[in-house]
């Protein structure tokens, strides 16, 4: 009896999900419309402000912003999954270094002027040894190592702060 309900409830899963209806909230199509101000993008960039990321990030923009500098280096921190170890490596911004299989490379590292060691934004490539395709290539927010993580198998890295 029970086989038969999840064989028809299986069976039938997908001809109720045809049916079922999307209704957009109000408003949201304003959310998620694709339009940046790159104008606005390219100044903050080039004058070293950032917006964080966080609960803080829906009031003004104007006030949250924080005025960034660029480090001289950054501490990263690599997990081996496989075996526990737990590296800590200092990388000169423009360096590179090696841990197990893992080649990574510091483009720059930048962090909140008021708070040096509050948080650390690095821009990271790291990809295996021999393999000319990056595994992961872009910035890593010390405050929320997930949100741009590295994916990979074996290796977890992750940054801890700038040097300056």
């Amino acid at each position: 009896m029970i086989r038969a309900l999840c064989l028809m409830t299986c069976l039938a899963g997908p001809a109720f999900a045809q049916d079922i209806e999307v209704t957009p909230l109000p408003g949201a199509e304003d959310l998620f419309s694709g339009e940046t101000d790159s104008e606005q993008l390219q100044e903050d960039w080039d004058n070293g402000i950032m917006t964080p990321l966080g609960p803080d990030a829906s009031s003004d923009p104007d006030e949250t912003r924080e005025r960034v500098v660029r480090g001289s280096a950054a501490v990263l921190r690599i997990l081996d999954k496989l075996t526990g170890d737990v590296h800590d490596m200092t990388l000169a911004v423009g360096e590179g270094g090696s841990v197990g299989r893992l080649e990574v490379e510091l483009s720059e590292c930048r962090y909140p002027e008021q708070n040096p060691s509050g948080n650390a934004y690095a821009f990271l490539t790291i990809h295996e040894d021999g393999d000319q395709n990056a595994d992961f290539s872009g910035w890593m927010i010390a405050q929320a190592p997930a949100l741009n993580a590295l994916e990979h198998p074996r290796y977890d890295v992750w940054v801890m702060r700038c040097n300056t």
